[in-house]
């Protein structure tokens, strides 16, 4: 029996419309960037875990940043454009039931999760299964768990957003599944998502405060906004 609940499954299941492809196609670049930048970018073999409709695929596809990319993703209609998109360094696209990865041990150099832990039921089943098939693990999620939580939980329902996160507790939540992180970092989102959410001028604007008041203020920062909090890990057996 999955560990994925129905009701989550049927939502991801419709999830992929045309309007959420264009915006994770916008949010693809910058989680690439934030991925490039705390792993330098050469990943070697990687497994997409949760890979939606696979625009960070397309991302990874178009710069050359791995040797080769398998994904898993439980939406039927995902896979479907995933397998579309036609990736030459695409290998596979399987159907997996949110916990269980269909891989030996230490299959791939590098297993990256991109905006999927707030969605998961059991996050410490899931981030101990990446850690089974890959030698090092990625990371990002949202820092929603602001002062302004419940406009956060309400904002992300519809969404499937069921965890909300802060830095630390996101870290914590890592090091106590079988993770020694290697590097971490608190992101703003990129100026071209921020226009996209709120038009050009409004964006512009949000991209400078959010950004701004992260360096100048990181800890009161990531308390009143929400800003994205990416690491590499790699399992513990590794380094012991």
């Amino acid at each position: 029996m999955s560990l994925q609940s129905q009701e989550l499954h049927n939502l991801y299941d419709n999830y992929y419309t045309e309007v959420v492809a264009k915006k994770r196609a916008i949010a693809a670049i910058q989680s690439v960037d934030h991925l490039d930048a705390l792993t330098g970018g050469n990943l070697g073999s990687v497994l997409d875990v949760g890979s939606g409709e696979g625009a960070v695929l397309q991302e990874l596809d178009r710069r050359g940043s791995a040797r080769t990319i398998d994904a898993v993703e439980i939406s039927a209609s995902g896979i479907e454009r995933i397998n579309s998109r036609h990736l030459a360094s695409l290998r596979s696209v399987k159907s997996f039931d949110g916990y269980t990865l269909p891989f030996p041990d230490k299959t791939f150099d590098t297993a990256i999760a991109i905006h999927v832990l707030e969605h998961v039921e059991h996050e410490r089943l899931f981030l101990r299964e990446m850690a089974r098939v890959a030698r090092r693990v990625y990371v990002e999620v949202p820092l929603e768990h602001t002062v302004r939580l419940k406009r956060s939980i309400a904002a992300g329902r519809p969404f499937g957003h069921i965890n909300h996160y802060t830095h630390a507790r996101f870290l914590n939540l890592l090091e106590t599944s079988g993770l020694v992180v290697q590097r971490s970092r608190v992101f703003s989102n990129s100026l071209p998502y921020e226009q996209f959410l709120a038009g050009t001028t409004k964006g512009s604007i949000k991209h400078a405060i959010r950004s701004g008041l992260l360096k100048i203020a990181p800890g009161v920062a990531s308390n009143l906004m929400v800003y994205l909090g990416a690491a590499v890990c790699v399992p513990q057996s590794t380094t012991s």
